[in-house]
């Protein structure tokens, strides 16, 4: 997973989010920075029950986050979505390098690397570029 820093800078650059069901999201600025949350149609807690693990299954939660405007959260693009943005713009390859991994795609004629020690960040890195937002 995309580091929030990443995932803010790539929201600041311009890629946009269409929200889908099993996307994962920050909401950052209100001391929940390290908190993942994931958009779904069920929530499964793992609890204990009468001393035996278990599932279960609640339609909704009550606390004091009711809701949050989408403006306000961060998404947290998956690899396959990364890559798949990455993909609408440019053609890439992903090589495994000795630190991790460089998606390299071609700029003017010339490949250009972008290392990260995950995927994700390596074509993280590319769409920034490709957006312009570094």
């Amino acid at each position: 997973m995309i580091s929030l820093e990443t995932a803010v800078a790539l929201q600041q650059a311009g890629l946009t989010w269409q929200p889908t069901l099993h996307d994962f999201f920050a909401v950052p600025n209100v001391d929940m920075d390290e908190r993942v949350f994931v958009l779904t149609d069920m929530v499964a807690e793992l609890t204990v029950l009468k001393g035996w693990p278990a599932i279960t299954f609640n339609g909704a939660v009550e606390w004091s986050l009711d809701y949050i405007l989408q403006i306000d959260a961060v998404w947290l693009p998956r690899e396959e979505q990364l890559r798949s943005a990455v993909a609408m713009r440019t053609p890439f390859q992903l090589r495994v390098t000795p630190t991790g991994y460089a998606c390299v795609i071609p700029v003017q004629g010339v490949e250009q690397s972008f290392g990260a020690a995950v995927a994700e960040e390596a074509y993280a890195a590319v769409l920034l570029f490709l957006l312009g937002g570094e």
